[in-house]
């Protein structure tokens, strides 16, 4: 853990409280448990990134912002009866992203396959939360979106594209699903945001400077994100010698699927700020996809040649000096096996965040357990 001085706090106080804090900002109750079961589920699975560590800086300050809408009309403007394109309104993208795959699993279990595509939208979170939605109805689920621009292409160092997660899950035999939940470039800003709460310069081939180098200072590079002198990596790394313009193609995919069937923004128009550099909100947005695993096979024959490749993979021959190979998702539910019974890890950046909120928006009913 990057983490140093961590208190551990339960996973149902956390969410509650998140739920709180969002109807205090004008979310309806219903809207705001979604967000709230969103967040928590990423640090769940420990993925610190997205969990409660953006409740201030994404979502609270973008409401605040008046950039992003605290109700949200989630409004279909053009469906068949495998298809949906869905108008967010710049709503909460939790709600947006929930609603969208609960239909998409609506038309698989009719149709055998069901896909929505997304505009208007928000941040939602992590990726694989909706993923999962398909996997718990036995399904295979697909999803991915489009954000501000942050990717470097191939050969060039301006930010072009978002980080553009494309995820999968898939329901197997064994206790955790297969779920592939990453960005499309090297690390994610989030990963960034982590370090840069903890003090520490991130990884080298990570971001990309002007001039065409890597670069490790995390603060710095948070601002130089913001105006465009810094860039994520795209998988692969910098330039063709360990492929990273796969990566790049890869994050293109996203943006397409993002933004050409829906009619959406796109790359730069996603920036969050206009000509004169007003904040404004970022349209994202997102595709969704359902399949139905009993339109083409029984779902526990899928679930058990889905295990033995796991399996197969994980038993494979290791390299000198490694313990263990793991499967996509199995990181994931270990950390949920070591996290249940403590629940959340939180430094002191992300006390005194969650302190001033209560504080602010005068939710006395929460002591926590480090005060």
């Amino acid at each position: 853990m990057i983490y140093e001085d961590v208190y551990w706090v339960d996973f149902d106080t956390l969410e509650h409280f998140m739920a709180d804090v969002f109807m205090k900002l004008g979310v309806p109750k219903e809207d705001a448990k979604i967000c709230a079961n969103v967040l928590i589920t990423s640090d769940k699975r420990g993925i610190d990134s997205h969990g409660v560590g953006r409740l201030k800086p994404i979502y609270v300050d973008r409401i605040r912002a008046g950039i992003q809408s605290p109700i949200t009309k989630f409004e279909i403007v053009r469906e068949s009866p495998t298809t949906a394109v869905v108008d967010g309104h710049n709503g909460m993208g939790h709600v947006i992203g929930y609603k969208a795959m609960n239909l998409a699993i609506r038309k698989a279990k009719k149709y055998g396959m069901g896909m929505v595509a997304v505009r208007n939208s928000t941040h939602y979170g992590i990726a694989g939360y909706y993923a999962l939605m398909a996997v718990d109805a036995g399904m295979i689920g697909i999803t991915g979106t489009n954000a501000r621009p942050s990717i470097a292409p191939t050969f060039g160092v301006e930010p072009m594209l978002g980080t553009n997660p494309l995820t999968f899950g898939m329901p197997t035999d064994e206790e955790f699903p297969f779920v592939l939940d990453c960005a499309t470039s090297v690390s994610q800003r989030g990963k960034i945001e982590v370090y840069a709460r903890a003090g520490k310069k991130i990884p080298e081939g990570w971001v990309i400077g002007q001039d065409g180098n890597t670069r490790t200072d995390t603060m710095q590079i948070l601002e130089d994100l913001k105006k465009g002198t810094a860039a994520l990596v795209p998988l692969g790394g910098i330039g063709e010698k360990t492929a990273g313009y796969k990566g790049y193609g890869y994050a293109t995919v996203v943006e397409i699927l993002s933004a050409a069937l829906q009619g959406g923004a796109f790359l730069k128009m996603l920036s969050g700020f206009d000509e004169n550099g007003k904040r404004i909100p970022y349209n994202l947005g997102h595709f969704f996809i359902a399949i139905d695993i009993e339109a083409f096979t029984d779902l526990e024959s899928f679930k058990k040649t889905t295990g033995e490749i796991l399996r197969a993979l994980r038993n494979s021959k290791k390299a000198p000096g490694a313990e263990k190979i793991y499967t996509a998702g199995e990181k994931e539910y270990i950390a949920w096996l070591e996290r249940k019974d403590k629940g959340a890890p939180l430094n002191e950046v992300l006390r005194n965040q969650l302190i001033h909120l209560r504080d602010e928006l005068n939710l006395s009913q929460y002591v926590f357990p480090w005060e």
